[in-house]
């Protein structure tokens, strides 16, 4: 016996999985429930779309069934490829939206600031450690809460300077013999 079903279903020019189910009902009808499902559409709308019911003998779908079911997975197709699609443009324009680039250009340029400050600060505490003067170096050494990412630069930067103002101590030189 040849059938020209699956012939029909290609004819049908749908997008996605089609999902068939058909079980036996009362009177020797059968319940045939046809599901059109497109993965590429991200939009969660689609879940809402129902599948679509037939009731029948086998004749009377045998008879009616591409009938009754191609304008509407037509229809559901086209949706779910018009849902896909604007998602999609969506996507873009949110990237290419101005409103996003100037966040990131001024995120950008407020860290680009921020580094440029710290990076003055240690170069005039530099500056000041050359002309002896290691208290106000030290004083011009950024505070490490302020730069989090810098926390070790800056205590070491820190504890070197101290170490040149420091009091000596009474037992630095001393070594104990025991």
């Amino acid at each position: 016996m040849e059938t020209i079903f699956f012939r029909q279903i290609a004819q049908m020019d749908i997008n996605g999985d089609l999902h068939m189910t058909i079980s036996k009902g009362a009177e020797n009808r059968l319940i045939v429930s046809v599901m059109l499902q497109n993965e590429q559409c991200a939009d969660s709308a689609k879940k809402i779309i129902p599948p679509l019911n037939l009731r029948g003998t086998a004749e009377e779908l045998d008879e009616g069934f591409f009938r009754n079911i191609t304008a509407p997975l037509q229809t559901v197709s086209g949706l779910l490829v018009d849902m896909a699609s604007f998602m999609k443009q969506v996507g873009e324009a949110k990237k290419n939206s101005a409103m996003t680039k100037g966040k990131a250009e001024k995120e950008t340029s407020e860290a680009d600031k921020r580094e440029k400050k710290y990076r003055d600060a240690m170069a005039k505490a530099d500056e000041l450690e050359k002309e002896g003067k290691p208290q106000d170096a030290w004083m011009k050494v950024p505070n490490p809460s302020d730069y989090p990412e810098y926390v070790d630069e800056i205590r070491k930067r820190k504890a070197e300077l101290s170490d040149q103002f420091a009091p000596p101590s009474l037992f630095a030189s001393q070594k104990l013999d025991v």
